[in-house]
């Protein structure tokens, strides 16, 4: 039986890393190309994919994993560091005794505790290098009315972003729903009114209900959800859409050079928030089904079954910085470069703004008040 709970155990961990062959130092995974790269001699290699070339991934049973029966092979354990303030949960290498939380900026130091979980199954390769996601933000904060120059500046100039791969969970299922409810269908009804002394014939919308019952089936094939607590969710929603037709079968070369989030959101809880997402699309398909003008839906009765799941890790450049006293969060979607974060607001822009709107008020008073006299 597997055990996933996150607690630390004694049992030895695999630690990857990529020598160059050519001078020693570690190599790094080159985004938007499918090769290691040696920043110290600038030697290339190519990616390997070991037993996962060329095979599709291979979905989980989610009741096998629910009952703690999943093979021990698609178990790992990993080194990770727990960030004090936000509980982000990253991956050390052997070496790393202390590091600053890539998700806000605070200092953490490790123990050497390890973190046993689902392995991933998957994971979108990082396209944008960290050049591309930096242009990206500054562009981003360059957009925003009333962002202080200092911080697009700031973050254009400062310190290195944090590649980070972000855990999710997708679930196929099949589903079939019966339904009852109600169609309404409109129609018209001429009436003679009596408006302003003179009788005038109208036309008023009328609303005829029938009830009506039926069934409706779907299949759901990878209902993403995020598997992370480490950033408000509608940061990463707003990251969306992922192109999943491009992730990968894992292989432990993508990580070179960055690092990976543990899952937080527990595989029964991501089901949950998968099953809010499904009940949204069955509802969608009820209506359709009931048809006419409006529907009323009083019950749906869902029965999911072949339940499957993945771990999947998507990339994500990321930055917290600190800028007189107030920290600022950026993420920027590795994939899209889609940007989203905290909205930074500058005190003497938003004062000018406003002198100016109160100087185009007064001259426009003016300017009234003189042409009526």
């Amino acid at each position: 039986m597997s055990d996933f709970d996150g607690s630390a155990t004694t049992a030895p961990e695999t630690e990857h890393r990529f020598p160059c062959d050519q001078c020693g130092a570690d190599m790094r995974f080159d985004p938007g190309a499918d090769r290691l790269i040696c920043d110290h001699c600038g030697a290339e290699q190519a990616i390997d994919r070991g037993p996962w070339a060329g095979g599709a991934i291979r979905e989980l049973d989610f009741r096998t994993a629910i009952e703690n029966h999943l093979p021990e092979a698609e178990i790992e354990e990993t080194r990770v560091v727990t960030c004090p303030n936000c509980g982000a949960q990253t991956d050390l290498g052997e070496k790393d005794h202390a590091a600053e939380c890539p998700f806000c900026a605070t200092p953490v130091v490790t123990d050497t505790g390890t973190h046993r979980h689902i392995k991933p199954k998957g994971l979108v390769p990082f396209v944008l290098d960290e050049t591309q996601a930096r242009k990206a933000m500054t562009d981003w904060l360059g957009r925003l009315w009333f962002a202080p120059n200092g911080l697009r500046d700031y973050a254009r100039k400062g310190r290195r972003m944090n590649g980070i791969y972000v855990p999710y969970w997708t679930f196929d299922a099949d589903t079939k729903s019966s339904y009852r409810g109600e169609r309404g269908d409109d129609y018209y009804e001429t009436r003679t009114v009596v408006r302003d002394g003179k009788r005038q014939t109208v036309r008023v919308r009328k609303t005829r209900w029938r009830p009506k019952s039926g069934r409706v089936a779907r299949f759901f094939d990878d209902v993403l959800v995020l598997a992370s607590r480490s950033l408000p969710k509608r940061y990463t929603d707003a990251l969306e859409p992922w192109d999943l037709s491009r992730v990968e079968p894992y292989a432990p070369d993508y990580l070179a050079g960055f690092r990976a989030e543990g899952y937080q959101v527990e595989l029964a809880d991501g089901f949950t928030e998968a099953r809010t997402i499904m009940d949204r699309i069955i509802l969608r398909d009820v209506k359709f089904d009931i048809g006419g003008d409006h529907q009323r839906v009083h019950n749906i009765d869902t029965t999911v079954s072949a339940v499957t799941f993945k771990h999947i890790l998507l990339p994500v450049w990321m930055a917290a910085y600190k800028y007189r006293g107030e920290t600022y969060r950026f993420v920027v979607n590795g994939q899209t470069g889609r940007v989203q974060g905290e909205r930074p607001w500058s005190a003497w822009k938003i004062a000018f703004a406003v002198l100016i709107g109160l100087i185009v008020a007064g001259a426009v008073g003016y300017v009234m008040a003189t042409q009526q006299g």
